[in-house]
């Protein structure tokens, strides 16, 4: 073989030959794995939110849905009547294995231990104490849905499940049977409107009877403090209070007689309700809300009062210890807080993010101040609710009370919580969230934008105010969607600050200054907490639990869709700028 041959053959069996990698470690090396469990990890996170929405929004949505009426009847006899609200499975005790047949007791062992039992919701609660029962499937020997069974509800005690026994109008009693249902309804459709007659009188005209003498106790009362009882100013000022007092104790006495009439009257239309077993509830017609025959209701009719509750919910006030009735107030509280909290925490959080990223000088100081801000994103939200009473409430609302409002001391206006110091408390909760989002979007605004404008010859605040600042603003506005979802849904701190279970007056009313930004209020939030864990019976409060969140949830939706449409009109404004 010629010499260069064999180099050429000894060259090829000592070369390197490439070593053939695993597709393990080819996947490896591309990162599949770890892409894939990020995937994973994402879709199971969007799985759980969409489970949760549609959680809420099945629950939610069938709450005031009229549901039939069933009649069981026990083996021992009784019978009870009610509208079923789930199954479940469960194992009996020893005592009430005791108490079952030798089938019963079979049957149960063939399931291995586990029963089936169904909550009925009976109502009648001023007549048996309880307002749902458990029935065990060996206990019941017949199930009804008669047509004739009625679904009543009430302004107090719940709903009644029954028929009408008699009714009586303008004091005169006559059996169901010789009252026909379009007399009935007109009488009820009379009491109700008697009902709101009253009410306007007892909250409204005298209501502001109450209002104008507390007004003018007050003045009395800043005029003894300021020239003292023995004084020419004071003794004219409570001369002019008895007059007033006069004038105004004649209205009143006028409006308490009609509203006495009102309420006389209203004692002479009644209905007498029964129950399945006979026991008779005489009540005043104006307490029935609604009342329908639950087993004989066509889809036109359910449709027709599952849109009543509807709009009962969203534009009355609750009642039934929140159990029942409507969220109007916890609506309105809920909103208005969350305006407040971003027309307080927008400027804030702007102005310093505006400092931080284009006047104060980089270094250390700097930095502190950064890391601090990125840490008070971090402190538990029950922390600023007793900052919020103690500085706000107790030290900023005292001054204004000793230095304003010292005639209505020791009753607080603002040194206490209310509206104002529960928007400012979350305003403290919430800033640091908008100071990093626009900072970054300000960081995000090309250095070359900046030069070219001071080259230009406008000043620096200029530059900021018609370069950066408008180009920054869909991130600003980001910023302030996340305050405002955040926002929205803190309990804790107003639980210390302002909120209450059930707040008779609104913060906006026909009184002067007309905004009382320093009255308690409702909140969705706090309406879910008590309702579900402060009712007296938490299978009552559980529907409401469930059509309150998905109301709170809308809410925050509607209010984030039309910062985030605004958003993208920014966004589209300066689409072809160069970022």
């Amino acid at each position: 073989m010629a010499p260069a041959a064999v180099e050429a053959v000894e060259l090829e069996r000592t070369a390197v030959k490439p070593v053939r990698r695993s597709r393990a470690v080819d996947l490896t090396a591309l990162g599949e794995p770890y892409l894939w469990t990020l995937g994973g990890a994402l879709a199971f996170g969007c799985l759980m939110i969409v489970g949760f929405l549609a959680l809420v929004l099945w629950n939610g949505m069938v709450t005031f849905w009229p549901k039939p009426i069933a009649v069981v009847t026990m083996d021992d006899g009784t019978r009870i009547a009610g509208e079923p609200v789930r199954d479940e499975l469960y194992r009996p005790g020893p005592d009430q294995l005791a108490k079952l047949t030798p089938a019963q007791r079979q049957e149960i062992q063939a399931a291995n231990g586990f029963g089936e039992r169904t909550l009925y919701r009976i109502g009648n609660y001023d007549l048996y104490g309880d307002d749902f029962r458990w029935v065990s499937t060996y206990q019941r020997s017949a199930i009804a849905t008669p047509a004739d069974l009625m679904l009543f509800e009430r302004l107090e005690w719940g709903v009644f499940i029954g028929t009408v026994k008699a009714v009586a109008i303008d004091g005169q009693r006559r059996d169901r049977a010789q009252v026909t249902d379009a007399v009935f309804h007109e009488a009820h459709a009379v009491a109700r409107e008697r009902l709101k007659k009253l009410h306007a009188i007892e909250r409204g005209q005298i209501g502001a009877i109450n209002h104008t003498l507390d007004a003018e106790r007050l003045k009395l009362r800043r005029v003894e403090l300021s020239d003292g009882k023995d004084s020419a100013a004071y003794a004219a000022a409570q001369q002019a209070l008895e007059a007033r007092q006069a004038e105004l104790g004649r209205r009143y006495d006028a409006l308490a007689a009609d509203a006495k009439a009102l309420k006389d009257r209203d004692l002479r239309d009644t209905v007498t309700l029964a129950d399945i077993d006979g026991k008779e509830k005489e009540i005043p017609l104006s307490a029935l809300v609604r009342f329908y025959a639950a087993n004989d209701l066509g889809i036109l009719d359910k449709l027709a009062i599952y849109g009543a509750r509807w709009w009962e919910f969203v534009s009355d006030e609750p009642r039934e210890a929140n159990t029942e009735g409507g969220v109007m107030p916890a609506i309105f509280g809920t909103f208005a807080l969350t305006l407040l909290l971003v027309v307080v925490v927008a400027p804030f959080g702007v102005i310093t993010a505006l400092y931080l990223r284009e006047y104060a000088k980089q270094g250390r100081m700097v930095a502190v101040v950064r890391i601090s801000v990125n840490n008070l994103a971090g402190v538990p939200s029950i922390v600023y609710g007793v900052f919020g009473l103690g500085f706000f409430a107790y030290l900023v609302g005292g001054t204004i009370d000793s230095v304003f409002f010292p005639e209505r001391l020791p009753s607080p206006t603002f040194g206490t919580g209310g509206l104002l110091w529960s928007s400012l408390t979350l305003a403290l909760l919430t800033v640091p969230v908008v100071i990093v989002a626009t900072e970054e979007a300000l960081a995000a605004v090309p250095r070359s934008m900046r030069e070219g404008s001071l080259a230009c010859g406008a000043s620096k605040w200029q530059t900021i105010q018609r370069i950066v600042l408008p180009r920054a603003m869909p991130g600003i506005l980001t910023g302030i969607i996340l305050a405002m979802a955040r926002g929205a849904g803190e309990v804790a701190p107003l639980m210390l600050v302002g909120v209450v279970k059930l707040a008779p007056e609104l913060p906006i009313d026909g009184y002067f200054p007309f905004v009382h930004l320093e009255r308690s209020f409702m909140h969705l939030g706090f309406h879910i907490y008590d309702v579900g864990f402060q009712s007296r019976n938490s299978e009552a409060g559980k529907p409401m639990v469930f059509v309150t969140t998905l109301l709170l949830i809308g809410l925050v939706f509607v209010m984030n869709i039309g910062a985030i449409m605004i958003r993208n009109r920014l966004k589209r404004r300066f689409a072809g700028s160069q970022f």
